[in-house]
């Protein structure tokens, strides 16, 4: 098998002129670039990523930590990042870790080993005192605000969403508005921030215009047979588009105000409102964040899109 002193030899130039070709360095002239590619070609050599990797100190390989692989804020949010990553040649490894604390910290063990140059966190179970920790091993970038501690991130207006939603429909004049929710809001800052909204706005929130461990279309079926026993219901606050449109499969909006979030294609196709938080744009910019390697934070505003 051919090896890069094989190349120079035959080419007549150094070995350090064909490095510099095989790393697309600016600096060599296009005969000898062109002259160095006919003989690779010729060779058919294929040059050694891992050699590669550690001689320039990048691999060109980041990773991106999310909670579930098979989860609509999952999909969005990695639908941006691998849009941009594969704009600037860069490869992408997905790690779902079911928000277990365990595997979110192995996955940060190997960041510090060096499996690649940087990592996105989506969202996390573990704290921001053990990431910042890891920082002196690689670039981190947060998709959600991460306050006072020096991580980069890349936050939506989350909150202020609630806020004005809930405002909206007081004004409208919409007074018994059920609420689904995903994790617990003592696990989940995103949960907490609806629930504190909507009490805010609204006032108290009963058991019964609850319902909780909502992530899917399925779960938005049971939480539907559940709301169509509430009577005199005028509204839903969805905490996704899946489960909004579950819902609809025991309600109708004849009957009951739909609201969903992340404007998904199930919202499109059914004709319901819905919270863009623009989550793609989120995943970009955290991968812009992330080649920087200096502490920034950004925010996406949203939009909310009203449906007939």
């Amino acid at each position: 098998m051919a090896n890069i002193r094989d190349i120079a030899k035959l080419s007549g130039y150094s070995v350090a002129t064909v490095s510099r070709v095989l790393n697309n360095h600016p600096y060599v002239s296009e005969e000898k670039r062109a002259k160095i590619l006919e003989i690779m070609h010729e060779l058919d050599y294929i040059p050694n990523a891992k050699a590669r990797d550690l001689s320039s100190g990048k691999s060109k390989h980041i990773a991106v930590m999310i909670p579930y692989a098979n989860h609509p804020y999952s999909e969005k949010i990695v639908s941006g990042i691998l849009n941009a990553a594969f704009h600037d040649g860069y490869k992408v490894t997905l790690l779902p870790t079911n928000y277990d604390p365990k595997v979110e910290k192995r996955y940060l063990d190997g960041l510090a080993a060096k499996a690649w140059d940087g990592m996105i966190i989506t969202s996390k179970k573990v704290s921001f005192e053990l990431i910042t920790r890891y920082l002196k091993y690689a670039p981190i970038v947060c998709c959600e605000d991460t306050g006072e501690f020096p991580i980069s991130c890349v936050s939506i207006k989350r909150e202020e969403s609630y806020i004005d939603l809930f405002t909206s429909l007081k004004e409208q004049g919409y007074s018994k508005i059920g609420l689904t929710v995903g994790r617990a809001e003592t696990v989940s800052a995103s949960t907490a921030l609806v629930i504190d909204s909507y009490q805010r706005i609204l006032g108290g929130l009963s058991d019964k215009m609850l319902v909780r461990n909502c992530r899917s279309f399925e779960d938005g079926i049971a939480a539907g047979l559940h709301f169509s026993t509430i009577k005199e219901l005028d509204t839903i606050v969805t905490n996704g588009d899946d489960v909004a449109a579950g819902i609809l499969q025991s309600l109708n909006q004849d009957q009951v105000k739909i609201i969903g979030e992340e404007n998904l294609l199930s919202s499109r196709l059914l004709g319901f409102s819905t919270i863009d938080h623009h989550l793609d744009q989120c995943g970009e910019a955290a991968f812009h964040l992330l080649l920087e390697e200096q502490e920034k934070t950004m925010v996406i505003p949203y939009t909310f899109i009203q449906r007939s």
